[in-house]
């Protein structure tokens, strides 16, 4: 679909999506006026509400929830699901600092921890059960690195139990704007799923969704044991060397315990090495520098960790992991 907003009178119109980027006259007041794309006008409206709701906060007296959290310690009454108080450059200055200690820039993307949208609360279904939903992701994923419009779920050979769960959580998504739209076919036994073009959505479905839920599991445990706290996601490290890292996703405890998750949905054997230099450069205990990798079961991972000096969890031991941390 399409949509249009006459900007006299207010008037919301949609329109076939045909008619994109040509005029129409509003049909209230007769003004000429433009056809968007129904997601892109959404999109940008999303854009506007949240600067104007960020530079409200800041116009503020600052609540207990917002000063909870700019010292680093959530309050109990603070929504992790729910907020963008997290995106503000003093609850990532110490990220900062900690790194211009050792030489190193990072830059951070302080909009990266706003949970305000939907993005954390679909990443924390996918890995509760990645053994069932990983199938969607990986779906959605295949489809767009493919350029395919849309993909199959089958439920044929699923459980009632699982047939059902995995509908209400592609219903999820389709309510959530994730994907475009859901096609239960009853008979087939089948769910069409229309994909969502934003890139935004691309990227959450190509593995960001794995950075989102270890960031989530990190917020829980911190707010549960009122731990003290920076966090970020999607840094860049920029070294003395001219050399450029990225890191998924960043704590830093009490101001000074470094805790570094890196997000692998697929194939991360050929980095390995890599990794491993990077914890011994950034000076971080093995223990706290964790390889969460989506498809690898507790055993292999137990393995990965003796041989490698490096913690590797999945989506199930995650949260166990750093329980034993913080």
């Amino acid at each position: 679909m399409a949509i249009s907003r006459c900007n006299k009178c207010g008037t919301i119109t949609e329109h076939e999506r045909e008619l994109i980027e040509t005029r129409h006259s509003c049909i209230k007041c007769g003004t000429p006026t433009l056809i968007y794309d129904t997601l892109f006008f959404v999109s940008k409206l999303s854009e506007m509400y949240i600067a104007l709701r960020k530079e409200l906060n800041e116009l503020r007296t600052p609540t207990s929830a917002s000063a909870s959290v700019e010292s680093g310690k959530p309050g109990k009454h603070f929504d992790i699901h729910n907020s963008d108080l997290l995106s503000s450059e003093a609850q990532h200055a110490p990220i900062i600092e900690w790194f211009k200690r050792k030489n190193i820039t990072a830059s951070l993307n302080i909009n990266a921890v706003d949970t305000s949208g939907f993005f954390d609360e679909a990443a924390i279904a996918i890995g509760s059960d990645y053994a069932l939903f990983g199938e969607v992701c990986e779906r959605i994923r295949y489809a767009q690195l493919k350029e395919f419009n849309s993909n199959l779920i089958y439920l044929d050979k699923k459980s009632k139990q699982d047939a059902k769960a995995l509908e209400t959580f592609i219903q999820r998504l389709y309510n959530h704007s994730l994907i475009a739209r859901c096609i239960i076919n009853k008979k087939e036994k089948n769910i069409r799923i229309v994909l969502q073009n934003a890139p935004s959505v691309r990227r959450f479905f190509a593995g960001d969704w794995l950075e989102w839920y270890a960031l989530m599991i990190g917020l829980r445990i911190c707010q549960e044991r009122n731990i003290e706290f920076s966090c970020a996601r999607n840094m860049t490290l920029s070294f003395l060397t001219g050399e450029k890292r990225e890191l998924d996703v960043f704590f830093l405890i009490n101001k000074t315990q470094p805790l570094y998750i890196e997000c692998k949905a697929g194939d991360f054997r050929q980095d390995i090495d890599k990794y491993v230099a990077l914890r011994k450069r950034l000076g971080i205990d093995q223990r706290y520098f964790i390889l969460c990798v989506a498809d690898i079961d507790i055993e292999q991972a137990k393995g990965l960790s003796a041989m490698h000096g490096i913690a590797f969890v999945n989506t199930q031991t995650l949260g166990q992991h750093l329980s034993t941390l913080i």
